[in-house]
């Protein structure tokens, strides 16, 4: 009850007009900066900093929370529509959401994304008010094995479910995780495939990777094939979601929190865990897993409402403990520290005006992405018209400038065409883009994790495996990979009827269009069909 009459009165203070203004103003910007590939939120956060050097706290923070969720969705809409993510929350969307474009769905896409984003972002706030000193509590008590434990799952779901072979998700996973390996180890300042040049010894920005192995090597792929797509013309498609659509959508919408916010608040944990999971969830539950891969709606609404969520529950952690888990909410933090707040256990007592209208301006925030995102969901699908050399002459500019912001190296650049060069012979072979992505997030603190939880043990092997939490996620990634084995077992007993869907078939692969153009995971099945050589795994 408490917690209630302090959000009531944080209404009253970011309902006032001033801090509306605010609000709107955080949610266009986020979402204007949030469609440039590689300007994620935490960028947008961090320029616009000194311009708030003028602003209060309480209204400074409420524009901060319009640039986190309205960066998000718009990470989201370049995903959708041009296979270019934003931000690397938002690649999970790409998977699905791309392919639904490219079929003449985009706007319902979009729709889905942006009330996945307003359903995820709400129920993730209430259980921030509820659930705030709990889920704190718990995350305190995580520690090194639990942290290698959940990443392994995150490893072993998203090589799994992807492409048309598990070996593939694999090699396509060592990929990423030998790219993350750049830069100094750790631990020791050891130099690891930095090939002696000074500009490696910081590794590669996730960005930059995300940007090239999508974004320029979707351009390659499609220069490369501009002959079979010439003259194409894509479909806009109508404005609305129908009512097949919303019976497919409205338990992803409400699974999406469920997955999201807890790792939200995890310390080091972020909304690229939880969309990997979401869409593993959704192709295990839906009813219509043909259509993965081709475009369909339930993996793009479950990610969605899982970042969305996961983006109330880092507060949780920033807010009760003082602990950043994403970037943008490492640069909230200097913000606070800019300002002489000290977020930690004390904070809800010191600043209880701060915290409870920061905390209801994120209900205002999601009313306001709302409403000024879904009536523009046909407009920002309108891009698909624009011709093809146009279109990605502009996603190459684009992308360009996003990787030189990263770190205004020249030597960016370089990497970046070397992992475009990646991302087209990925492609041409058929591995999935996806294993990749997620083998360089999350590589590196998979390692850190490992050795810390081996420090702890003095090198045994059992402290990977000495708390119940990570003992449950073993046997959770035991039982995702028997499962096809279980599955074939079981059905040695059934009759086969001729031309019946056959084990392991490409059934579930590429989206079959005549375009020659890659999966929405980033895998091409023409891979296989124009590469007679190549061993079929």
């Amino acid at each position: 009850m408490e917690s209630l009459t302090s959000l009531l009165d944080g209404f009253g203070t970011a309902l006032t007009p001033l801090n509306l203004l605010w609000a709107a103003v955080g949610v266009l910007l986020g979402t204007a900066i949030g469609v440039l590939p590689g300007i994620g939120p935490a960028m947008a956060v961090a320029l616009l900093l000194p311009v708030t050097y003028g602003l209060d706290p309480v209204g400074a923070f409420i524009m901060f929370a319009g640039i986190y969720y309205g960066g998000m969705f718009g990470g989201s809409t370049t995903s959708i529509l041009l296979n270019t993510p934003g931000e690397s929350a938002a690649v999970v969307t790409a998977i699905e959401g791309h392919p639904m474009a490219k079929s003449g769905r985009g706007s319902q896409a979009l729709a889905a994304a942006a009330i996945g984003h307003f359903a995820g972002g709400m129920i993730g706030t209430i259980l921030l008010v509820v659930l705030a000193p709990t889920v704190a509590a718990l995350a305190v008590d995580i520690g090194a094995p639990d942290y290698f434990a959940i990443m392994v799952l995150a490893f072993i779901a998203v090589t799994s479910v992807l492409g048309s072979s598990r070996v593939r998700g694999f090699a396509a996973l060592l990929i990423g995780l030998t790219i993350g390996l750049v830069g100094l180890d750790q631990m020791t300042g050891q130099q690891r495939l930095t090939f002696g040049s000074l500009q490696l010894s910081d590794g590669i920005d996730v960005v930059i990777v995300a940007v090239g192995l999508f974004a320029i090597g979707e351009a390659l792929w499609v220069a490369a094939h501009a002959h079979r797509s010439a003259g194409e013309s894509i479909p806009v498609g109508r404005p609305w979601l129908d009512r097949s659509d919303l019976r497919r959508t409205w338990k992803p919408w409400l699974r999406g929190p469920a997955i999201g916010f807890p790792f939200g608040a995890i310390p080091a944990g972020g909304a690229e865990i939880p969309t990997f999971l979401s869409y593993v969830t959704e192709k295990r539950f839906s009813r219509h897993k043909k259509e993965f891969g081709k475009g369909a709606i339930e993996g793009v609404a479950g990610p969605e409402s899982a970042s969305s969520a996961s983006a109330a529950g880092t507060l949780v952690s920033l807010l009760t403990l003082g602990l950043p888990t994403t970037a943008v909410a490492a640069v909230m933090l200097a913000a606070f520290q800019q300002y002489g707040i000290q977020p930690g256990p004390l904070l809800f007592e010191r600043e209880p005006d701060l915290v409870w209208g920061l905390i209801a301006s994120l209900f205002v925030g999601m009313v306001l992405l709302l409403v000024l995102n879904l009536p523009m969901a046909p407009v920002w699908a309108k891009l698909l018209r624009i011709p093809r050399p146009y279109l990605y002459a502009g996603i190459l500019f684009f992308a360009a400038v996003g990787a030189y912001a990263v770190g205004g190296e020249a030597i960016d650049m370089v990497i970046l065409l070397v992992i475009g060069v990646v991302g087209l012979m990925m492609r041409r072979f058929g591995l999935p883009v996806l294993p990749a992505i997620i083998g360089v997030i999350l590589g590196p603190n998979a390692e850190q994790q490992l050795r810390r939880a081996l420090q702890i043990s003095d090198g045994n092997v059992t402290g990977l495996v000495n708390t119940p939490f990570a003992v449950t996620v073993y046997v959770v990634i035991v039982l995702l990979l028997a499962w096809p084995w279980l599955r074939r077992l079981a059905g040695r007993g059934r009759p086969q009827w001729p031309g019946g869907p056959r084990e392991g078939g490409r059934g579930d692969g590429g989206d079959g269009g005549a375009d020659g153009a890659p999966d929405a995971d980033g895998s091409d099945d023409k891979g296989e069909t124009d590469d007679k050589e190549g061993a079929k795994v």
